[in-house]
């Protein structure tokens, strides 16, 4: 399924949720974790029906301090969720999260649409996978990886230097053969950032727009928000629809969430208000 961000349903006026299913027995928020090809598939679908655009889904936590995953295991995890979505409902918008571009390659060949690359595209053969399949990409920044990204992660102008990198992956990325169109950026809430970084990204959010590209932001039940509130991961649905509503107020075109029903209802509500 080859579709452009500009046509078809993708991007969309407005902001568009992209669910989240962790096909995994370790992911940050253990209420997301499924271990079955059928619940994952009962997960997605039921995302599709309450109006996400997009279902994500992942095999590999890279939660701080999680250990990378083969190839191998992830696409034993991944792969039959992928194929069974795509046999439940052939026109299902399906986005693999993955850094390994073995995982990628089996994703599309199994009907996966899009992919999200936590680590930017710096992989050559990424690269050429996403250009080959034509191919809507999230081009994600992190500072380092899962396992160490959070030990004093430092900045002299997080917003800048975010923004940086993400114009140079995206360049490389046109000049690879993947055509603007297709390019979503992602400053990476949580990835190798402190408390203070994630909020001043979320408070100079409409700089990343100036970029040119459709941006997405993944804050959902994130550490950042217990902090704000002082509350355990179960606890931070109110604080991370009060994100989504803020995302929603400053045209971010996507929100990548654990709860696809209850941010939807904000992102329509503050449509109605925005219109």
């Amino acid at each position: 399924m080859k579709i452009p961000l500009k046509e078809g349903t993708l991007l969309k006026a407005g902001t568009a949720v992209v669910g989240i299913v962790n096909v995994t027995p370790d992911s940050f928020f253990p209420s997301s974790r499924v271990s079955e090809v059928e619940e994952a598939t009962r997960a997605a679908l039921q995302m599709f029906d309450q109006g996400a655009a997009v279902v994500d889904i992942g095999g590999e936590s890279t939660r701080p301090g999680s250990r990378e995953l083969s190839p191998t295991d992830e696409i034993s995890r991944v792969i039959p969720v992928v194929e069974m979505i795509r046999h439940e409902r052939r026109s299902a918008l399906l986005s693999v999260d993955t850094r390994h571009p073995e995982t990628a390659e089996a994703a599309f060949v199994a009907g996966a649409s899009i992919l999200n690359d936590i680590t930017g595209l710096c992989s050559e053969r990424m690269l050429d996978l996403v250009s080959q399949n034509e191919a809507p990409i999230v081009i994600m920044h992190m500072r380092g990886i899962p396992e160490d990204m959070q030990n004093n992660p430092e900045y002299e102008d997080v917003v800048r230097e975010i923004m940086a990198f993400l114009e140079s992956r995206a360049v490389k990325a046109i000049e690879h053969g993947i055509s603007k169109e297709r390019i979503i950026l992602d400053p990476g809430i949580g990835f190798g950032k402190s408390y203070r970084d994630n909020i001043e990204i979320l408070a100079n959010i409409r700089r990343f727009k100036e970029l040119g590209f459709p941006i997405m932001i993944g804050h959902s039940r994130k550490s950042f928000i217990g902090k704000i509130l002082d509350l355990p991961v179960e606890e931070r649905l109110e604080g991370t629809l009060a994100i989504t509503a803020y995302c929603a107020m400053n045209g971010v075109e996507f929100v990548r969430v654990h709860d696809v029903k209850e941010n939807i209802r904000v992102i329509e509500t503050v449509e109605a208000i925005k219109s």
